[in-house]
């Protein structure tokens, strides 16, 4: 049942994105940065952490996932650090998938010959 919730909240944010990309003059760019901005927001008002919870990867892969693990990073570090914290909570939470990002296309960059088209 999990895999379905999954293939729903994941689906259904990527039909968002398409529909996006199809109907308005937004550049994907634009469109991706919304997203993490969604999530961000949604995270901050305690909304997307029980979507999250319901559907699992399929709302925890897509940007707005990545929005919502900043925000539960800055509110965990405000929680423990006060102000500080919202300057490097986000970052602390989301380090491991952002170090695997670089790591990942670093190692890409060395197997394949990238080359501009």
């Amino acid at each position: 049942m999990i895999f379905l919730r999954a293939f729903l909240v994941g689906g259904a944010i990527c039909v968002v994105g398409q529909l996006l990309i199809d109907k308005t003059g937004l550049t994907p760019a634009r469109i991706l940065t919304g997203f993490v901005v969604a999530g961000v927001v949604l995270g901050g008002l305690g909304l997307y952490g029980p979507l999250a919870d319901w559907a699992g990867a399929g709302a925890t892969v897509p940007l707005t996932g990545f929005g919502n693990l900043l925000a539960k990073g800055v509110r965990a570090a405000v929680d423990e650090q006060g102000l500080p914290g919202v300057l490097t909570g986000g970052v602390t939470a989301a380090a491991g998938g952002i170090t695997a990002a670089v790591f990942f296309a670093l190692v890409m960059g060395l197997i394949f010959s990238p080359k501009d088209k």
